[in-house]
């Protein structure tokens, strides 16, 4: 959590009236602050100095611990803004390079800023050529997150001209290298762990795009992207690109906070990310759909959610920040549905037994009929707890489709334009107006 400061014209420190603690028969002023959007909050950086006591916050549900501009959530309303824009506006009308100088310069680019800015995202993305060889110290069947934590940590290795954090004009570079290779990296790994050869980036496509010719094609035959594979994936990064003080995010601050190497700092944040109650709950919903198998075992694993005696838990529903509903699950429901509608009809009946019983599975799980069967009974289960469906276990459905759609497509390999075309009037920013004259423009 954090006072979320993005509007010039009021400042997080606009004097308040302060809040008065009595502790042992001793009264304590401690300052109230309000930042341009969201609850005011009281500043305790002076408690155990004036009190003798620290504040107890587990979970950090009741403690904001900076002052920032980027990313402001409002569970109960079911609200995400980055730089007071809503997400679903951004998923809808922008792209992901876009969304990525919106947060690091506070506003979305111009026609000419773009441009710029993806050629030098673009101009990063390959890896020193060393590195390559680094894969063949893991295992092929490591995880791919064990294998990114290591080979994030060791970009610190290459690119010393970026490391020093105290420098502006490095930060910036290493936070493009960072956009850039991450990736041609993750890519990589993906390719390892098939024992197939790395493809590089190539500079004609687009960010998304190129990312999935990095992972699926192969060097025997050209391979057109699909475009809306291509618009999901991008959507995907748009979602997860910010998420406020989230652990990964206050992984890396706290390791930044003494000074460490960016990239090692990132590798930290990797770390945290993998666990299941964070980035790894994407996983675990996978995990708990190939269990599942078939809709008609739904009402045995829901039953067992239930129980509490059980140990079972329904993953990929109930982020804890919302209480209302994840402004990012309704991005992520239509985009699944666009994926599901673009899979290839099920083969006949004879064909589906010739494939093995792991396919099998995954088809029923994937076939749009069943799939949002299964969606609705765990809906059910979900709403009778007073929540919704999350991000996580449509992004999880849509994951699974990926495998199963053509690896080719008739048509520009470099996905639908139009559909990156941000307008000024399709989105809107809340409580943090554009500085005057900007104009959002077509990013393409």
């Amino acid at each position: 959590m954090n006072i979320h400061e993005s509007n010039p014209t009021k400042s997080a420190d606009d004097a308040k009236p302060n809040a008065t603690l009595t502790v042992d028969n001793k009264k304590v002023e401690l300052a109230v602050r309000s930042g341009t959007i969201g609850p005011d909050v009281i500043d305790v950086a002076n408690l155990y100095k004036d009190t003798g006591c620290f504040s107890y916050d587990p979970g950090f549900t009741s403690t904001a611990n900076c002052k920032s501009s980027i990313t402001y959530i409002d569970g109960d309303k079911g609200e995400l803004l980055y730089r007071g824009y809503p997400i679903d506006q951004l998923a809808e009308n922008t792209n992901f390079l876009a969304v990525c100088h919106l947060l690091l310069y506070g506003e979305l680019p111009t026609n000419a800023e773009f441009i710029n800015f993806r050629r030098t995202i673009t101009n990063h993305t390959m890896v020193h050529e060393q590195m390559t060889r680094f894969f063949t110290g893991y295992r092929r069947d490591a995880h791919p997150m064990a294998v990114m934590v290591g080979t994030v940590g060791a970009l610190s290795s290459f690119y010393h001209d970026s490391t020093d954090i105290t420098d502006q004009e490095q930060r910036e570079v290493a936070s493009h290298r960072m956009i850039a290779k991450m990736p041609t990296i993750a890519a990589m790994t993906y390719k390892y762990s098939l024992g197939q050869p790395f493809i590089y980036p190539r500079n004609d496509l687009d960010y998304t795009s190129n990312f999935l010719q990095m992972c699926f094609a192969v060097p025997c035959e050209p391979y057109v992207v699909n475009p809306i594979i291509s618009r999901a994936l991008d959507r995907i990064f748009i979602l997860h690109a910010d998420h406020e003080q989230n652990a990964s995010t206050s992984t890396v601050r706290l390791a930044g906070s003494s000074g460490a190497n960016p990239f090692a700092c990132i590798a930290s944040g990797i770390a945290c990310l993998w666990g299941p109650a964070h980035g790894g709950a994407n996983e675990a919903a996978l995990n708990m759909l190939k269990e599942i198998g078939s809709v008609d075992r739904i009402p045995e694993f829901v039953k067992k959610a239930k129980d509490k005696s059980s140990g079972f838990r329904l993953m990929g529903f109930g982020h804890r920040v919302y209480k209302n509903y994840d402004p990012r699950a309704k991005v992520m429901q239509k985009t699944c549905h666009e994926v599901l509608d673009a899979l290839p009809r099920r083969r006949s009946a004879a064909e589906d037994r010739a494939r093995t019983g792991a396919h099998r599975a995954a088809g029923r799980i994937l076939h749009r009929k069943e799939a949002l069967s299964e969606h609705r009974l765990l809906f059910r289960h979900h709403a009778a707890r007073d929540g919704l469906p999350r991000r996580a276990f449509h992004g999880s459905l849509r994951r699974r489709a990926y495998r199963r759609l053509d690896r080719a497509v008739e048509g520009n390999d470099r996905g639908p334009r139009a559909a990156h075309r941000t307008s000024a009037s399709a989105l809107r920013r809340t409580a943090a107006p554009r500085v005057p004259g900007r104009v959002i423009r077509d990013h393409r």
